[in-house]
């Protein structure tokens, strides 16, 4: 864990490569990856099978889940945590339904018809990893967004070491109204949705976090097909006052650390000692935490605290770091949140842990990582739509902008743009 404090004489140097360290994978997997698409594009299902057998140590008799599989499966989950589901997907498709965008239409002042069309996709797939991160509220949030879109075929893949899966998935997906599923992972299972098998039809975008060779997977078969992003590992930062209690932050800053060994979960503080505070309440929190192992080799390699004179230093170095999560425990969090200008998701005020937006908050917790949150937002309504515009003139408009349009065609060298309008001039 670092500790560093803007008074400092070498703070901006460490501070910098506080910014710039890059937590994903150092393993080259990209040759590996692309064997495997390559694979799968010419043998397809036969390859699909294959990979499953070597990685997930399963042998499929059929790669899809059938309707009575998938409700066999889903009816062995815990009733409170079909109850908890329930009550996700409830707020989650209360939040993104007020995200549904409006159309264009209008007539310019020389008569010219113009707009514009939103469009959902026809066809997408979520990816859900399995094993340890096998993550029910993930299904919510990639599959209740695309139904709200209009999608109209959405397709899960999900690997079953050994045969297993969880059923908490399963409950997920049949609440999100997917239907088709298939038991495959890693970068095969990416390529059978960008490319498609016998078995499985090919979608228009794939979404959902992965190990390393999923993201680079994912990386390779863009262009092909839509993605969302290049997931990351998570993290959180959290701007605190001493009017905190340390240990509530203590578990907020463990509660991304737990995700992975390679998250980075980093405080914010103008006080020295509420910081020794949280750093105290962190390691008496580790000791008897399930997740010790990994939230612990996180915290001590990627953790850091940074000591400011005045909560108000921060602003920029909030915006330099955009982390995927933002936790403001401030007097006044409305008032700081204006001046964020990258972040994936803010949690405003000392009630709001950012784990209520894991779960039940409602807007997406599939975020931007890894300082993308600089240009890009979290995963909406808004990633399974298109817009289309259409243009139309009359002979009265064409003649009011057509003359400008020959112009531009004559000066950029394209005599046959500058024909298809002034034959209909003539």
């Amino acid at each position: 864990m670092d500790f560093l404090k803007t008074t400092d004489q070498d703070f901006a140097a460490k501070f910098t490569t506080l910014v710039n360290d890059r937590r994903e994978a150092t393993v080259d997997v990209s040759g590996t990856v692309r064997e495997i698409l390559a694979d799968v594009k010419v043998r397809g299902d036969e390859a699909i099978r294959e990979y499953t057998s070597r990685f997930d140590h399963y042998h499929p008799i059929s790669l899809d889940l059938s309707q009575e599989a998938i409700a066999n499966h889903a009816q062995q989950c815990p009733s409170d945590v079909i109850t908890a589901l329930e009550v996700a997907a409830e707020r989650i498709t209360a939040f993104h339904q007020k995200q549904i965008p409006e159309n264009i239409a209008y007539t310019d002042a020389v008569g010219v018809n113009l707009g514009l069309n939103w469009v959902a996709l026809s066809t997408v797939g979520i990816y859900v990893p399995g094993g340890r991160a096998s993550y029910p509220s993930s299904v919510l949030m990639n599959a209740l967004p695309a139904k709200i879109a209009g999608v109209e075929r959405i397709v899960m893949t999900v690997p079953t070491p050994n045969g297993e899966i969880n059923p908490a998935v399963l409950a997920a997906a049949k609440i999100a109204g997917v239907t088709e599923i298939y038991r495959i992972g890693g970068a095969q299972a990416v390529a059978a949705l960008a490319y498609g098998t016998a078995s499985i039809a090919p979608v228009d975008k794939i979404v959902g976090p992965g190990n390393a060779y999923v993201a680079e997977a994912k990386r390779q078969v863009y262009g092909t097909v839509g993605i969302d992003s290049i997931a990351g590992p998570s993290e959180i930062l959290v701007i605190a006052d001493d009017k905190n209690n340390p240990e509530w932050i203590a578990w907020d800053l463990l509660s991304q650390a737990e995700h992975d060994p390679s998250a980075q979960s980093i405080l914010i503080t103008d006080s020295a000692d509420f910081a020794q505070k949280v750093i105290d309440a962190i390691t008496n929190i580790i000791k008897d935490l399930p997740t010790q192992k990994v939230a612990g080799a996180s915290w001590e390699k990627y953790g850091a605290v940074i000591l400011v004179h005045d909560l108000n230093a921060s602003i920029p170095l909030v915006n330099q770091l955009a982390p995927e999560h933002l936790e403001l425990c401030v007097d006044e969090p409305r008032q700081v949140a204006k001046q964020i200008r990258c972040a994936g998701s803010i949690f405003l005020g000392r009630q709001t842990p950012e784990a209520i937006g894991d779960y039940v908050g409602g807007p997406n917790h599939v975020l931007p990582t890894a300082r993308s949150a600089r240009f890009s937002s979290g995963l909406s309504v808004y990633d399974f739509m298109k817009r289309i515009t259409y243009l139309e003139c009359d002979r009265k408009s064409l003649q009011e902008i057509g003359k400008a349009a020959i112009a531009l065609a004559q000066a950029e060298g394209l005599p046959a743009h500058a024909g298809s309008v002034s034959t209909r001039l003539q």
